[in-house]
């Protein structure tokens, strides 16, 4: 049976930057709340579509493992913001990175559509279905934002990663994993009047809104994270002081600390960049777990684990033996178009939009 070894690795990040202080320009807010009570000082806004992000974060994961784009033979897509339903979004980034041989598959787990993504990636190249799947997680949160809402628009970002999962009989990559959903909290985090439970002939069917039940989310996301991390060291038969670097899904500060103290990680082994990027979904752990490479974080045959939590309420983890490459056998020119505004500006009809709704 082969293993599946992460062998490509890359992000993309949007180059405008909301600020703390841009966001306090038009809501009663200010940087030291912000912070004090997340830890996220700043977060990127997308000014093109989220498969745009997508096809790059794609083009350089594929580039680190030194593959063409018709090697891949799977594209499974994690996310809650794709530009189109139908058809699926998966197969738009299909089309424009020119991976003619790969099926394509949306899902849609919200924020932990990246580790569900690795999960099924690596059972299906394990099973001999798949040997090349490239799984990409990300969001263009800031599109569904509701600006009137200062207790969710100041968590969220827009971001997108890739890894390139290939077969090798060399033992490694994803060696245990779990995920779950607590269905009975899946209204603690929603965002209403979108999908088709919700009529368009309501008045309000153009704004959406939000649930976001902070304390119930926060105890939940550390009661099903350290549940699954300690699944899934049960199962490779280690324990957390075998850990070589957490890359946890990037919420809040808070959230990582408490799971850090429950499962005794120290922090000096937690991957933490919720600070420049704030909350992006499906795109936290890739991009994480990018930058972690990049910084020289992660070591040849490192235990690495991931966990994750989001809407649902869905949770996992996933511990990892990494390879032995951990630098980019190549790199890709890939970028996004170019973005001539500020992120204010990018929002400024969209905060105006909310403003007016709220004033009615």
């Amino acid at each position: 049976m082969p293993y599946a070894q992460i062998t490509g690795w890359g992000k993309c990040l949007p180059p405008a930057v909301l600020s703390n202080e841009d966001l306090a320009q038009f809501m009663d807010t200010s940087d030291e709340w912000i912070t004090s009570r997340t830890g996220i000082r700043e977060r990127r806004i997308c000014h093109c579509n989220f498969s745009d992000m997508a096809v790059v974060a794609a083009r350089r994961a594929l580039a680190a493992a030194n593959l063409e784009a018709d090697q891949i033979d799977l594209i499974l897509l994690g996310s809650l913001t794709m530009d189109s339903l139908c058809p699926n979004t998966a197969s738009l980034v299909q089309n424009a990175i020119g991976a003619h041989n790969a099926a394509s598959i949306d899902l849609n787990s919200a924020c932990t559509g990246f580790l569900y993504g690795l999960h099924i990636g690596t059972s299906l190249i394990r099973s001999g279905a798949h040997r090349k799947i490239l799984v990409i997680g990300g969001e263009f949160i800031s599109h569904y934002m509701n600006w009137a809402r200062r207790d969710v628009a100041v968590l969220f970002g827009d971001a997108c990663g890739a890894v390139v999962l290939e077969a090798d009989e060399a033992p490694g990559g994803l060696i245990a994993s779990r995920i779950g959903c607590e269905m009975d909290t899946s209204s603690a985090i929603q965002i209403t009047n979108l999908g088709s439970a919700y009529s368009r002939l309501n008045e309000d069917f153009l704004y959406l809104g939000w649930n976001f039940e902070g304390q119930e989310v926060f105890k939940r996301a550390i009661k099903g994270m350290s549940f699954a991390c300690e699944d899934v060291l049960q199962r490779a038969g280690l324990s957390i002081t075998d850990i070589d670097l957490m890359v946890p899904h990037q919420a809040n500060q808070r959230i990582l600390d408490a799971l850090a103290k429950r499962l005794g990680m120290p922090q000096e082994r937690i991957m933490v960049n919720v600070q420049r990027y704030g909350n992006t979904s499906a795109g936290t752990i890739p991009v994480a777990l990018t930058e972690a490479l990049e910084e020289g974080r992660i070591k040849p045959g490192d235990h690495v684990l991931m966990a994750s939590f989001g809407a649902g309420l869905t949770w996992g983890a996933a511990l990892v033996r990494w390879g032995e490459r951990v630098t980019p056998l190549a790199f890709s020119d890939a970028e996004l178009p170019p973005c001539n505004s500020t992120a204010l500006e990018i929002l400024a009809p969209h905060i105006a939009r909310y403003k007016a709704r709220m004033e009615e």
